[in-house]
C-alpha cells in the first residue's frame, strides 16, 4: 500500500475518532472503540512518516490528502 494512502487513512481516522472519544468521555460511556481508533490512526500516520523516503513536510500533507481524494473520486 502506498504511504500517501496510509497517511490519508490515518488522518481521516483521527478526524473521526477524536470527537467520538470526547463524546464518550462526556457521556460516561466506554472509550474502548475510540481509543482503539486513535491508536490505529497514530500507527498509520507514524508508519507513513517512517517509511516514505525523505518523510513529509507540513506543506506536503494537504497536497497528499487532496491528491488521494481526487484519485479515489476518479
Amino acid at each position: 500500500m502506498n504511504t500517501d494512502v496510509v497517511l490519508t487513512i490515518g488522518l481521516v481516522l483521527v478526524v473521526f475518532s477524536v470527537p467520538a472519544f470526547l463524546s464518550a468521555l462526556s457521556d460516561g460511556r466506554s472509550k474502548r472503540a475510540a481509543s482503539l481508533c486513535i491508536i490505529l490512526a497514530g500507527a498509520c500516520v507514524a508508519w507513513a512518516l517512517a517509511t516514505k523516503p525523505g518523510g513529509y513536510t507540513l506543506q506536503q500533507i494537504p497536497e497528499v490528502v487532496i491528491a488521494q481524494i481526487a484519485y479515489l473520486i476518479r
